[in-house]
C-alpha cells in the first residue's frame, strides 16, 4: 500500500458524486489499521454530526436519507465531504468529494427554421445545461431521427448535420434532453429543401468551426467542422504546432467532424479546420483549442519512518496532473504549520523536519489537488526515544581564530557519559534557515575542534549532541559567533618601461580581491631599505607611472590593497632600465625636423659625396703602384746586401741595420736569414700597428746589450719611410745618410719597431 502507514490507512474514500433531489446518498469510507479506529465526517470542514438526515453506518460510510439541494433553514447537502479516522498513533484525513445536486436548466439555444436547396447542407443545434450532461436526441415529424443514414450525423452538444439534402429530408425537427433529474422539449424547427441541386460554382465556406473545450482525460472530444461549397469541399484537420493527430482514438463523424476518444494530456492543443476546393489551393480554415485535464495522481508517495530524538525526518510526496496540482501537508488532520524545526520546500514536495522530539510524531499527510480532482497519501513519523540517553553537552564556547575559522570548545554532559561514542557539531550561519545546517563528527574524546573555510565577517550558530548507540542526547544551548574580516588578496601587477626614467606599474581588477578600499604602491632602489611611498591609489585605478628614476640600477617595486581589515599581502616586481638606455644610444630616436632639413640639401650632399668617392678611387690606385714597386726594390736591395762581404760591425751603416733588423750569422746562415725574410714579406710591407708594450719591448731587444749576438732581430719599417729610402738612384750606400728619414738617430728606436 504505498504512501499508506501501516497503523492507520484508508482502504475506500469518498469520492465525487451527483445526488438526485429526495432521493438518498451514500458516501463510502473504509479504513484500516490497529484497533481501536474512530471514523467522523465533514462537510466543508465542519464536523457531521448523527441526525435523522445524515448517519454514519456501522462500516464507516455516511448515508443520507433525503438528498436536499435546499432546504427549509436555507442549507443544502451539496458541498466538500472527507472522512477522518484515529486510532492512538494519529489520524488520517480522505480525500474531498464533491457533491452537487442533479440538475437541468431549460433549453437556452432552440433549433431555427431553415430553407437549403437540394444536395446543400443543414444544421440544427440546441443547448441546455445540466447536471449531469443531458443526453439530447433528435426527433423528426415526432419520431427519432434514424440515425443508421449515413447523412445524418448527431453530435454530442445537441447538433444534428445534415448533408446532401433531398426532397425527403423535409419536415419538422425538434430535440430532447434527458438526464437523472428530469426530461425536457425544445420548440420545433421546420427544414424546407429547395428547388433542384445547382450546378453554380461556390467557393468553398466553413458554415461551423470546432468550439474551445476544456475535458478530462478519458473523456471523449467532438470537434465540429462543416462546410459547403460547389464542387463539395474537402475538409481536413491538422494542429496549429505542426504536431502529427495521430489515429488511434481518431475518428471523422459525417463530413468532417473530428472526434477524439480516451483522451490524454497530450491530445491538448489548437486544431485547425481546413475546406479544400478539390483540384485546387483555394482552401477556408477555422480553428479552436481543446484544453485537457488531468486529475491530480501521485508518482511518489511519502513513506513511513522511524528516527531518534534530535534528528532529521524528511517526507518527499510528488504529484502530476494537468493544471499542475497544489501539494498541502497535514499532520494529524490538521494544516500543518511551518516553523524554524519544520520546513517546505519545493514546491512544499518535501517536508523535512529538523532536531525532531517526541511531540512531533504524527501521521502526516500529503494531499494533491487542481481542478480536475484531489488525492492524498500518509505516512508515519516514529519518534525513537531511550532512557539512559546523555544529557546535552556543557559549557560550549566558540572563538573566532582567523577570516574563515573558528575554534569550538565543550564539556561532557552532566548524565549518562558511558555509552558515549561520539559528538555532533552542528554548524549553520546565522542567517540561513536550518535546513542549510550541516554537521562534524568528532570522537568521544575530543571536546573541542577547529571549524574551517567560513566565510569572513559571517556570524555562525553552533551546538553540540552525544550520541550513544541508543539515540542522540538533547542539543546543547546554541552559541554565535562571528569571523573576523579579510584582508584583500594579492592583486597582478606588471611593470612596463616607458623610457630611460619611468615605468609604468600596471594590474588586474579582481573578484579576488574582494571588498577593498584601494592599493598602496612603493618603490625603491634595490640596494636601499627605505621604500618610497607609499602612493594611495582608489580601488578603480589600475595604473600608476613611476617617475625620475635612475636608469643605472634595478628597482623594486611593491604594490597591495588594503581595507578596513588592514593591508593585504604585497606583489613584489624588480625592473631595470639599462637596457633601454643602451636600446636609445644603438638606436638614437629620429629626429624628424632634422631630417626634414637634410633633405633640402640631399642633392649637394650627392654631389659631394661622388667627388669624395672619386678622389678615394685615385688615392687607392696611386697606394698600390707605389707599394708594389717599393716591394720589387727591397727584394733587390735584400738580395745585393746578402751578396756583400763581412765588415766589421762597426763600419755597417745604419740602413743596413734597419734593413736587416739584426747582425748575420756566419755564411751557412743566409739560407735560413733569406727564407725569414720571405715569410715575413707582406709583414714587412703592410705592417700592423702594434701596441705601445709591443715597441717599448721592441726597442729592449734591439738594443739590451745583454743580448746574445747571435739572435735574430727582425724589424719593420713603415711603409712611408721604405718607400723614400727606395726611391735613391744609386745602389745601396757604403757610409750612413744621416739626412734618410729611414735612418733615426741612435738614441731612437724606430716607430713601428716590433
Amino acid at each position: 500500500d504505498f504512501g499508506h502507514s501501516s497503523e492507520l490507512a484508508f482502504v475506500v474514500e469518498p469520492s465525487d458524486d451527483i445526488a438526485v433531489q429526495e432521493q438518498p446518498l451514500i458516501l463510502y469510507c473504509q479504513v484500516e489499521g490497529i484497533q481501536p479506529i474512530t471514523i467522523t465526517w465533514r462537510k466543508n470542514g465542519v464536523m457531521i454530526l448523527d441526525s435523522e438526515n445524515a448517519f454514519m453506518l456501522a462500516n464507516g460510510s455516511l448515508y443520507v436519507s433525503h438528498f436536499q439541494r435546499v432546504r427549509g433553514d436555507g442549507s443544502s447537502d451539496e458541498g466538500e465531504y472527507d472522512c477522518m479516522a484515529q486510532n492512538h498513533y494519529g489520524l488520517v484525513v480522505s480525500r474531498k468529494a464533491k457533491i452537487q445536486a442533479a440538475t437541468m436548466s431549460d433549453f437556452h439555444i432552440h433549433p431555427q427554421n431553415a430553407v437549403v436547396e437540394e444536395g446543400g447542407v443543414a444544421r440544427f443545434q440546441c443547448q441546455i445545461h445540466g447536471l449531469p450532461e443531458p443526453v439530447i436526441l433528435w426527433h423528426k415529424n415526432s419520431m427519432p431521427v434514424n440515425t443508421d443514414n449515413e447523412r445524418y450525423t448527431l453530435l454530442p452538444k445537441g447538433v444534428l448535420q445534415i448533408t446532401g439534402l433531398r426532397a425527403e429530408d423535409s419536415g419538422i425537427f425538434h430535440c430532447v434532453a434527458t438526464n437523472i433529474a428530469n426530461v425536457k422539449f425544445s420548440r420545433e424547427a421546420r427544414l424546407t429543401v429547395s428547388g433542384s441541386h445547382s450546378t453554380v460554382y461556390k467557393d468553398p465556406m466553413i458554415l461551423v468551426g470546432p468550439e474551445n473545450l476544456t475535458l478530462t482525460v478519458h473523456q471523449t472530444a467532438v470537434l465540429e467542422c462543416i462546410a459547403t461549397g460547389n464542387p463539395r469541399p474537402i475538409v481536413s484537420w491538422s494542429r496549429l504546432d505542426g504536431r502529427p493527430i495521430g489515429v488511434e482514438g481518431i475518428q471523422v463523424l459525417g463530413t468532417g467532424n473530428l472526434m477524439i476518444s480516451d483522451l490524454t494530456v497530450q491530445h491538448s492543443g489548437i486544431y485547425v479546420c481546413a475546406a479544400n476546393k478539390p483540384g485546387t489551393r483555394v482552401r477556408r480554415t477555422a480553428q479552436g483549442s481543446l484544453v485537457v485535464q488531468a486529475p491530480a495522481e501521485f508518482v511518489q508517495h511519502p513513506q513511513s519512518i522511524s528516527r531518534p530524538v534530535g534528528t532529521t525526518a524528511i517526507f518527499t510526496c510528488v504529484a502530476q496532473g494537468e493544471p499542475p496540482p497544489q501539494i498541502t501537508w497535514l499532520r494529524n488532520g490538521q494544516i500543518l504549520e511551518t516553523s524554524d524545526h519544520i520546513k517546505l520546500k519545493n514546491n512544499n514536495s518535501t517536508l523535512s523536519i529538523y532536531g525532531i522530539n517526541q511531540a512531533d510524531e504524527a501521521i502526516y499527510q500529503c494531499l494533491a489537488e487542481n481542478s480536475a480532482g484531489s488525492t492524498q497519501a500518509s505516512a508515519r513519523l516514529t519518534v525513537l526515544w531511550a532512557d539512559g540517553l546523555p544529557s546535552p553537552p556543557q559549557g560550549v564556547k566558540a572563538e573566532t581564530v582567523s577570516a574563515t575559522t573558528i575554534q569550538v570548545s565543550w564539556e561532557k554532559p552532566l548524565q549518562n557519559t558511558k555509552e558515549i561514542i561520539g559528538y555532533v557539531l552542528h554548524i549553520r550561519k546565522a542567517a540561513d534557515p536550518i535546513e542549510m545546517e550541516y554537521q562534524e563528527a568528532v570522537s568521544k574524546s575530543t571536546f573541542q575542534q577547529l571549524v574551517t573555510d567560513l566565510e569572513p565577517s559571517t556570524s555562525y550558530s553552533f551546538y553540540i549532541k552525544a550520541y550513544t548507540s541508543r539515540g542522540a542526547s538533547k542539543a546543547s544551548e546554541v552559541t554565535v559567533v562571528s569571523t573576523l574580516g579579510e584582508v584583500p588578496a594579492m592583486p597582478s601587477l606588471f611593470i612596463k618601461v616607458i623610457n630611460s626614467t619611468t615605468v609604468q606599474a600596471t594590474w588586474e581588477p579582481s573578484i579576488k580581491l574582494g571588498q577593498h578600499k584601494g592599493f598602496k604602491l612603493y618603490y625603491r632602489k634595490v640596494h636601499l631599505s627605505q621604500y618610497t611611498g607609499p602612493v594611495l591609489l582608489a580601488s578603480n585605478v589600475t595604473a600608476y607611472n613611476i617617475t625620475h628614476l635612475d636608469a643605472s640600477v634595478v628597482y623594486e617595486v611593491k604594490l597591495l590593497a588594503y581595507n578596513q581589515h588592514g593591508d593585504g599581502n604585497s606583489t613584489v616586481r624588480f625592473v631595470s632600465l639599462r637596457e633601454t638606455v643602451e636600446r636609445t644610444v644603438l638606436n638614437p630616436p629620429c629626429d624628424c625636423m632634422k631630417d626634414e632639413q637634410n633633405n633640402k640639401t640631399s642633392t649637394t650632399g650627392i654631389i659631394i659625396g661622388i667627388h669624395i668617392g672619386v678622389t678615394c678611387i685615385i688615392f687607392c690606385i696611386l697606394f698600390l703602384m707605389f707599394g708594389y714597386r717599393g716591394r720589387l726594390l727591397m727584394c733587390k736591395n735584400v738580395q745585393e746586401q746578402l751578396s756583400t762581404p763581412q765588415i766589421p760591425r762597426s763600419q755597417r751603416s745604419t740602413t743596413g741595420l734597419v734593413l736587416n733588423g739584426a747582425t748575420r750569422r756566419d755564411r751557412d746562415d743566409r739560407d735560413l736569414n733569406g727564407k725569414q725574410l720571405d715569410m715575413n714579406e707582406l709583414e714587412r710591407l703592410f705592417p700592423a700597428s702594434p701596441s705601445q708594450e709591443q715597441q717599448e719591448k721592441g726597442i729592449m731587444s734591439a738594443h739590451s746589450p745583454s743580448a746574445p749576438h747571435d739572435e735574430t732581430q727582425i724589424s719593420t719599417l713603415p711603409l712611408d719611410e721604405f718607400s723614400i729610402t727606395e726611391e735613391q738612384p744609386d745602389p745601396l750606400p757604403k757610409k750612413p745618410r744621416g739626412s734618410s728619414p729611414a735612418a733615426p738617430a741612435p738614441n731612437h728606436g724606430p716607430a713601428n719597431e716590433g
